[in-house]
């Protein structure tokens, strides 16, 4: 029970676990039906968590239901018969569910003045939530321009999701590692964007955070 309860006061921990389970098991769902079928049973979860953290914030409830219902059906359809123009909506709908949950939780951070645990961990699951939601938009723009990703292996091939969240992440994150490169003017300009995404997170988010929590130990 107390468990239960820790999770209920910290919705955004338990998002940001569960997101970062997915990045350690999501290898091992590739390359087949079952293991398509296992990680879109996992991307609905992510989904439920991430409504879940919304409801403790101030965004809308209804809007991030209406999103993140069609998003799962759209996301059974593709893993059992793929097609490009199913693939291209469920990444539309995706990206827009995980980056309204990511403005929901930015306005959760900055509302007070105050920084809690909950939203300490808001701020890493906040992180990951944009590079979801950026990693749905390179696979939009994958279906729409095809080649827009190359990499050494395989370098004809679409990329996988792994790979495109491989690549959302070192672009958020500015470091730069990625062997994953955009090489049309589409996947240039989405990176261009996270990358200006991250440097803004950084910049207003986390060293607000910082500086409110270094602020509050030099009053107490």
């Amino acid at each position: 029970m107390s468990w239960f309860a820790n999770a209920r006061r910290h919705p955004s921990a338990v998002l940001l676990l569960v997101q970062l389970l997915g990045v350690l098991v999501y290898p091992a769902m590739e390359g087949s039906r079952g293991g398509r079928v296992a990680f879109e049973i996992l991307g609905i979860f992510v989904l439920v968590l991430a409504v879940f953290s919304v409801r403790a914030t101030p965004g809308l409830t209804w809007v991030s239901i209406g999103l993140g219902i069609p998003a799962v059906v759209l996301s059974l359809v593709d893993a059992f018969n793929p097609t490009a123009p199913v693939a291209a909506v469920s990444a539309v709908l995706h990206a827009t569910f995980y980056f309204y949950a990511a403005y929901s939780l930015l306005r959760y951070m900055l509302s007070d003045h105050d920084v809690s645990t909950d939203e300490l961990y808001a701020t890493g699951a906040t992180f990951t939530l944009v590079a979801w939601g950026f990693a749905y938009v390179y696979t939009f723009v994958q279906v729409l321009v095809p080649g827009s990703f190359t990499a050494p292996v395989n370098p004809t091939s679409d990329r996988t999701w792994m790979e495109l969240l491989f690549l959302s992440f070192t672009t958020l994150s500015s470091t730069g590692l990625s062997d994953i490169v955009p090489v049309t003017a589409w996947g240039r300009s989405v990176v261009m964007l996270e990358q200006l995404a991250g440097l803004g997170y950084v910049a207003m988010v986390v060293s607000r955070l910082v500086g409110l929590t270094i602020t509050r130990r030099t009053r107490t």
